[in-house]
């Protein structure tokens, strides 16, 4: 580039797609600096993925200086390779980027890349100023796989938003439409997210609608390709316990309207946080767990985590000292916790938790179930994890089982020491770190590659399709749940029958500001009010109603009601039901989409 040009320059914190794509499509060599020979190496698994995409790979290392990898000599240089080289992609660390990205320069190349934690400003300026281009802090084999449909097979967030049909890419294929063009700078919103995200026109009959693959298994393209698979060095479905097409675009689909880099879907609520904690946790550590969880929960995280060697610690989230001092504790490896507490409506403040569990080196979950991405948002204020009981408001109708496990991609698990299970090296896959190995991607991969595989709480493809469904009407949904409760909320405020609510939309609740802050949407459907009369009382309601339906789920169409002390909460003693929201005289009711005026009058008349 003659010195009077203008340089090429791009914001580096955020690339569009459609430079990325660009930069994919018109590189047809890439010089590997600081390329492995062991297969079980990131440099080693890019160069391989990279290499069956129709790129040719030229592995750049001195220390290997006339050897072989993938079937291609080994330069000790950039300088010593005889051809022209398109992209320089750098496998080493940020200081030595610098001396390499001159390197480039001088070679003539058109492209350098730089991998996931590698940075060098200086370096990409001089590049840029020659007229390259640059990518800093990424990987290509993430990036060719976001932008044609292969990383959503295992549930990550693509961020591609397209109504063709997306076929899997191949080196050089610029018609291969992903639609990153036509995406508003902002993102797509919520509404629309929750409509396309993580779908597309199936390839091959362009059917519009998600199909249920209902199959356990899936067929190698040869020998080499299997071996691929189960070594985790490319994207695809081996056998149903794993992955399934459907499941995947559930599984985007959450990520996204979460705001998450990827999401592993479950049978069940329950195995969601089962799987949430499975990587973090070995015998003897513990989880640091709000009271005010629901009663199942508590159950799981009390008495049956037990039998895996995990403590938990019921700590009042509301009192930040005791969580601060519960978190300090060495073995603490998480805080747990609901945004909306089932059954008492109790908000948490996510932002002050966050600031307890990484000043402690450890993640926040944040159980989002009954507010749903729509109302609140757990990774905007600091949360690391998110689960769902995606039976509830996701499936919305009553009809479909499941769970979900979302990861931010922010938290870094190579901090500490906390969690040798995503940073050391793992056996059942000899001895690959995951941390190291896929970076931001690394949880969502652990949870289907070992906590799937190993445990088998597999979401059924069939309730992912129904979830699905469901999710696309989840914004009208809500809002129409939320007003709703409210007018139920105010009227049963009055009732002379009832003692109090325990309503985060009322100015009345202590939680109203929070509420304020991280539900600005509405304070949900599902709250509990205080019936005079105590236990009986409750009973008798519940017999009595005739509209709304006496049974043990919350987020549906209908409107359901339960009494917690004799059904959800019954396993605890009167301590922890008192300590939960869930006493003698609680009612626990989850508004559903009927006429608001047919909900106040059969509570009415069971309250007579």
């Amino acid at each position: 580039m003659a010195e009077n040009e203008a340089p090429h320059r791009i914001n580096h914190e955020n690339y569009p797609d459609s430079y990325i794509k660009e930069i994919l499509s018109s590189v047809h060599t890439i010089a590997v600096v600081g390329a492995s020979n062991k297969w079980t190496r990131p440099s080693y698994f890019m160069a391989k993925y990279l290499q069956g995409k129709g790129y040719r790979i030229v592995p750049v290392n001195p220390g290997l200086a006339g050897q072989e990898i993938l079937g291609e000599l080994v330069y000790a240089s950039l300088k010593d390779i005889p051809f022209k080289i398109d992209m320089v992609d750098i496998f080493r660390n940020s200081e030595a980027a610098g001396p390499i990205a001159e390197e480039a320069v001088e070679i003539g190349a058109d492209v350098v890349w730089m991998q996931l934690g590698v940075r060098h400003d200086e370096g990409a300026e001089k590049a840029e100023k020659a007229g390259l281009k640059v990518v800093m802090n990424r990987c290509p084999k993430i990036e060719f796989s976001r932008l044609y449909g292969e990383l959503s097979w295992h549930g990550f967030n693509s961020k591609v938003i397209s109504s063709k049909r997306r076929a899997v890419g191949r080196a050089g294929d610029t018609k291969q439409d992903t639609g990153e063009d036509k995406q508003p700078k902002g993102g797509a919103g919520f509404e629309t997210r929750a409509i396309h995200a993580g779908a597309a026109p199936d390839p091959t009959t362009g059917a519009r609608a998600t199909p249920i693959y209902q199959t356990t298994a899936y067929v190698f393209e040869d020998a080499d390709h299997a071996a691929s698979l189960f070594n985790l060095q490319t994207f695809g479905n081996i056998y149903g316990r794993l992955s399934n097409p459907t499941t995947a675009v559930l599984e985007e689909r959450i990520a996204s309207l979460e705001g998450g880099r990827g999401t592993t879907c479950t049978a069940s609520g329950h195995s969601a946080q089962m799987l949430a904690l499975f990587p973090l946790m070995q015998p003897g550590d513990l989880i640091v767990a709000s009271t005010r969880l629901y009663g199942g929960s508590i159950t799981q995280f009390g008495k049956t985590f037990k039998k895996f060697g995990w403590d938990c610690a019921f700590v009042d989230m509301d009192d930040m000292d005791a969580v601060r001092a519960a978190a300090a504790n060495p073995a603490c490896k998480a805080l747990f916790a609901e945004s909306l507490a089932n059954p008492g409506g109790v908000i948490s403040d996510i932002s002050a938790l966050a600031e307890i569990a990484h000043g402690a080196g450890v993640p926040l979950i944040i159980d989002n179930t009954m507010a749903t991405p729509y109302l609140c948002r757990p990774f905007e204020h600091g949360a690391d994890l998110i689960v769902h009981s995606t039976t509830k408001f996701l499936s919305g109708h009553g009809n479909a089982m499941g769970g979900a496990v979302v990861d931010s991609g922010k938290f870094d698990w190579g901090q500490n020491d906390k969690f040798p299970s995503l940073v050391e090296p793992e056996p059942a896959y000899h001895g690959i770190p995951f941390w190291e190995s896929f970076g931001d991607l690394a949880f969502t991969t652990y949870g289907h590659a070992v906590g799937l595989r190993d445990l088998g709480p597999t979401m059924a493809p069939m309730n992912a399709y129904l979830t699905i469904t469901g999710i696309e009407t989840l914004p009208l949904r809500m809002e129409r749940h939320v007003a709703n409760a409210a007018k139920v909320a105010a009227y049963l405020d009055q009732h002379p029958a009832v003692s109090w609510v325990s309503y985060a939309g009322l100015e009345s609740s202590p939680y109203y500001d929070l509420a304020k802050k991280y539900l600005p949407g509405g304070a949900g459907s599902v709250f509990t009010f205080g019936v005079k009369g105590g236990y009986e009382t409750g009973t008798r309601i519940v017999e009595r109603v005739e509209l709304l339906s006496h049974l043990a789920n919350i987020g549906d169409t209908r409107s359901l009601i339960l009494h917690p002390a004799s059904t959800t909460h019954r396993q605890l003693t009167e301590e922890q039901r008192t300590a939960a929201g869930a006493g003698d005289d609680v009612m626990r009711i989850s508004v559903g989409l009927e006429t608001a005026d047919d909900i106040i009058a059969d509570l009415d008349q069971a309250l007579q």
